[in-house]
């Protein structure tokens, strides 16, 4: 058998990849450059704007601890119980508002990502031919989740007042635009062989949605949706601050008035609770995608 010889690479060739480097090392170097030239710009602007100053929140610390002792100056070792009953006295009442809350989220969990979910497809580039609906879904999602939930109520309680509604229409809005892009980033990664086998089989669009794209990203869309439960109760308590209703109405108010140790109490009832959702939605999700059986 006949080797052929191999020609050595001449020296214009040698020339011209050196000259290639070179330039896109420089390129590198200018591009790195510009990168955390910008990046200090944006960080000196941020200290200066937000008027972060480090003696000021060294002096601000003291201040800090003294209504963090106020909160739980009525507990004490030698006595805890009973005076941790005396501390939990508006106990039903808050729990009464923590289920508001609980319930607020749940329903704009539900609701806003079941919307974003559907939305999800159309905004996913590579399951939309029409780019014209792949860009306004986009811009739709975008302004649901761009603009904060907070607004949100603040826009809502015109027309519908003060309580709970005006609360769950915000979390609505703004749960609808984060799943969406959150979901339509999912659906970008996925394997188009399933969509392209149900396509040679005369599947339609939908077909391909519930059959090939779907099963693969169910997982994530599960994960992303107990991260959000947890989020939107906690997005729930701040709008009680503006009059949305639930738990964060009873800690403005004792917030305002001074009420250290109804404060100190209501927020350990609300942490408690994101802990507890915390945990047990870890156990659900971990469940789901079969983390558990796979470390069997």
């Amino acid at each position: 058998m006949k080797i052929a010889a191999v020609t050595p690479m001449t020296h214009d060739a040698v020339a011209q990849f050196e000259a290639t480097r070179t330039a896109y090392l420089r390129y590198k170097q200018f591009y790195m450059v510009m990168f955390w030239t910008g990046f200090s710009v944006c960080l000196v602007l941020a200290f200066v704007q937000s008027r972060f100053d480090l003696g000021t929140l060294i002096d601000g610390f003291p201040r800090t601890s003294e209504f963090i002792v106020r909160m739980f100056s009525a507990l004490s070792w030698g006595n805890f119980w009973a005076d941790l009953l005396d501390w939990y006295w508006g106990l039903g009442k808050w729990l009464d508002a923590l289920l508001t809350s609980l319930l607020m989220a749940f329903l704009a969990t539900v609701i806003g990502t079941t919307l974003g979910g559907a939305l999800s497809f159309l905004a996913a580039r590579n399951l939309v031919k029409s780019y014209g609906i792949f860009f306004a879904t986009r811009r739709v999602l975008e302004v649901a989740r761009t603009v904060p939930d907070i607004v949100w109520a603040l826009i809502f309680l015109y027309p519908f007042g003060v309580g709970p509604l005006t609360g769950v229409l915000a979390l609505i809005v703004h749960t609808t635009g984060a799943q969406g892009k959150l979901f339509a980033e999912v659906n970008e990664n996925i394997d188009h062989d399933p969509i392209d086998g149900i396509r040679a089989s005369g599947g339609n669009w939908f077909e391909e949605m519930r059959f090939a794209v779907l099963p693969q990203v169910l997982p994530n869309f599960i994960s992303y949706t107990f991260w959000r439960m947890a989020l939107n109760v906690q997005a729930a308590t701040v709008l009680g601050f503006i009059g949305a209703g639930g738990i964060g109405y009873e800690l403005i108010n004792a917030v305002k008035l001074l009420y250290f140790q109804d404060t100190g109490a209501i927020l350990l009832l609300v942490i408690g609770t994101v802990f507890i959702i915390d945990m047990v939605s870890e156990k659900l999700r971990h469940h789901v995608i079969g983390k558990e059986a796979l470390a069997g």
